[in-house]
Order: C-alpha cells, then structure tokens, then sequence
C-alpha cells in the first residue's frame, strides 16, 4: 500500500462533515507506514480548505489537482464552452425544469433557474443574470440541476442527448449532474499523478460511495466501497467496508496495516 485515494462526502468525512478522531489517527498510521494520502473529491478547492488537511487534493472530478498547505492549483483541465453550451441546450430541451450553474475552481457562477442551494459553500455562491453570462470566465465544471428529477436519471437523460460531447457522472445529489470535460474522470488524474510518483495501480487503496468514484475503485488494486454507498458502487467494487458513520475507512485501513 502506496497510496491511499479516498473520496471525501459519504467516506472519508462523516455526514456533519468532520473527519473523525478514529480516521484521522488511521490515516496518520498509514502515512507513518510509508503511504500518500491523496483525495479524490467532486468538491472543489475551497471546500477542501475547510477540513485542516494537507496533502494532495484531486477535486471537481479531476479537473484540478491542488496542494492543500500551499493552497495552491497544480494542474487545471476546463471544460471548453463549447461543448458546455452544447451540452446545456440538449439537456434543456431533454428536460425542461433544468438549470445550470458552473464552478470555476474559486467560485459557483449560477443563472436564474438553477435553484439548488448549499448552506456550506454560501460564500463561493455567485449568482449571474442570464445563462449567457455563464461562459464568461472559465470553469471546470458544468452542474446541471432539476429538483423534480433524481441523479441517476439526469446522467441518464445527458448520455442519451449528449453521448460523446463530455464526461457526465453525480456525487449523490439529488437531481444533480456534473458535467466535465471529456477524458476527465478521478481515475485518469490519479492514474497520471501514480506514474509521477513510480506508483502502479496495484499499490493503490481507493474508497469511495458514489458513481464518480467508479473509476478509481475500478482502476485501483483495492476498490472498498462504503457502506452507504450508491448500489451501482456496491454492485462493482471488489470489496466493502463499514458506513462514513462508523468510520469505514479507518476500519479498512487498520485492516490492512494489521496485515503488513
């Protein structure tokens, strides 16, 4: 075990947002054993500032890599506004009660319809007057959100007008679809930031709960769901662990550093 890539929401964090003493102290036993620990989020930058962690982030899906004591963005991959904009029109007329929203790594840019709101992020919150100006400034990711729909089926409804125009996956929310930038997923930024670090899969740990962390379970050599996770995570994870709640990462990992 090299490298540790764990998901934050629903895994790493418990569901008030904190990282336990009993994670905290296996992630600290982990490291001291020779491990990086890297995490992998839908989360951007500022969100992960919170948590008084350092290390490596990979958040917004793997658009950006950001080292967290420096508070710095090591690499930035935006979704073009091209395909945003094609993408956006499809999923409109797909389903009518959608709007959108799109992060840019330091704040969430929204027009009018997007109505979704989250308490923890009020201050990264920017609201804009029309959907046009949306594509102002750059942004890694496109969010696209319907209160009368599920996740699953807005990832559903953007493959079946959009195939082939970017990356759609969700993170749990409910009606939530999160758009990147084709090629972009967790799995192929933590494969390039192995191969920088001499590290091949099969050294890898990765947890996660929801649909975007599919990749990295897949692509690492020990895939753990949580178990509170999505049943499509559950269904293709090779192993499972306890719930976020009762600190299945910590769990997990005391296991396996008990093994070496």
């Amino acid at each position: 075990m090299k490298l540790i890539a764990t998901d934050l929401d629903g895994t790493l964090l418990r569901n008030d947002r904190t990282v336990s003493r009993r994670t905290l102290d296996a992630l600290r036993a982990a490291t001291e054993a020779g491990a990086e620990v890297v995490l992998m989020t839908a989360r951007p930058p500022r969100f992960v500032d919170a948590l008084g962690l350092v290390g490596t982030a990979v958040c917004s899906n793997g658009a950006i890599v950001y080292d967290i004591g420096a508070r710095e963005v090591v690499e930035i991959r935006p979704l073009a506004v091209a395909a945003a904009r094609k993408v956006a029109a499809s999923l409109r007329a797909a389903v009518p009660s959608v709007g959108f929203g799109v992060e840019t790594g330091r704040n969430l840019r929204y027009e009018p319809s997007y109505v979704l709101r989250m308490p923890e992020d009020a201050a990264g919150e920017l609201p804009v007057e029309s959907m046009d100006a949306l594509w102002e400034v750059p942004f890694v990711k496109l969010l696209a959100y319907s209160a009368e729909h599920t996740a699953d089926f807005m990832v559903a409804a953007a493959e079946a007008v959009a195939a082939g125009e970017a990356e759609f996956t969700h993170s749990g929310g409910h009606g939530l679809l999160e758009v990147s930038a084709l090629g972009v997923s967790k799995a192929g930024t933590l494969a390039k930031l192995c191969a920088g670090r001499g590290i091949t899969a099969h050294d890898v740990v990765a947890f996660g709960d929801m649909p975007n962390d599919l990749t990295i379970l897949q692509w690492a050599g020990l895939g753990y769901a949580m178990g509170n996770a999505h049943e499509a995570v559950l269904a293709a994870a090779d192993r499972r662990t306890l719930t976020n709640e009762q600190d299945g990462v910590a769990v997990a990992l005391e296991d396996l550093l008990a093994s070496i």
